[in-house]
């Protein structure tokens, strides 16, 4: 999948989303984090069509998803947005994986909405708090000042932020598709708007219900993860009852980029485990 492009839109709240479905089988919903896109589950969607019907989709703000001025991006949009996709595409309880901020929308969905999984995967999720890099307390601070900076500051800064979350470099290629949707001007004002809008209190409303979590949980963390250290998996596996807890060697937090064979070989045999035929 080089070309990597979501064919169907969804129309949610006055702005259009981009998602897309791959495969057959029962349904698996990917959910991407920040600044990523579902660009970021191209090598892990051919490992599991085969077995699966694969859901992937943009975040409202994110990849080729609408981007605009005054655009709420929050977790609580997000939320919204996918409890909104499960019912556009008929999905009553179909299994889930959830990285980044994307692993913080799937527990939102599930324990806020009270929307039924068969079965969650979470990799390297914001979950537990504190979360929040410096460089993300610093936008949170001067969001104004960081949308003026001139544009080859800006794709330098992005470039950078999105190398650090992998542990093997990434080629320009691979890494140009990342950092594209956050350029020009709607897209750099949608860079530090989706950082200004993200907040602690998203996670802290919904970590104390962790241990109302009966569906089977799979956690998934890089051992090289620099952005959310190995033992925030350690404390989540903890809260959330009976969950099982997989490192991954030589990964990053962007474990798909560094290992995706890997991530795809731990997603089926779990998934294989705790779903239900079509």
């Amino acid at each position: 999948m080089g070309d990597w492009r979501l064919r169907r839109e969804f129309e949610f709240s006055g702005d259009t989303v981009r998602h897309d479905a791959f495969g057959q089988g029962p349904p698996l919903v990917l959910v991407h984090g920040t600044p990523f896109s579902s660009y970021v589950w191209r090598k892990v969607v051919p490992e599991l069509a085969g077995y699966h019907t694969v859901y992937v989709y943009d975040f409202l703000g994110y990849g080729a998803s609408r981007k605009r001025e005054g655009q709420d991006v929050s977790l609580t949009a997000q939320t919204r947005l996918l409890t909104a996709l499960l019912d556009h595409w008929g999905l009553e309880s179909p299994g889930i994986v959830g990285h980044d901020f994307g692993g913080a929308v799937t527990l939102r969905t599930h324990l806020l909405e009270q929307r039924p999984f068969s079965s969650i995967a979470l990799i390297d999720p914001v979950a537990v708090g504190p979360w929040g890099s410096p460089f993300y307390r610093l936008v949170q601070e001067y969001t104004g000042v960081f949308k003026q900076i001139p544009a080859y500051m800006h794709r330098a800064m992005v470039a950078a932020y999105i190398r650090d979350a992998t542990h093997k470099p990434m080629d320009e290629a691979s890494m140009s598709p990342y950092v594209e949707p956050w350029l020009g001007e709607e897209g750099q004002d949608a860079f530090y708007r989706q950082i200004s809008q993200n907040d602690q209190r998203y996670t802290d409303e919904v970590e104390p219900l962790y241990g109302g979590i009966r569906s089977p949980v799979l956690i998934l963390w890089g051992e090289e993860d620099r952005w959310i250290p190995p033992e925030k998996g350690q404390q989540l596996h903890r809260a959330i009852p009976g969950s099982e807890l997989q490192t991954l060697p030589g990964c990053a937090h962007l474990a798909q980029e560094d290992a995706p064979e890997a991530v795809a070989a731990h997603l089926r045999e779990f998934f294989s485990r705790h779903t239900t035929p079509a």
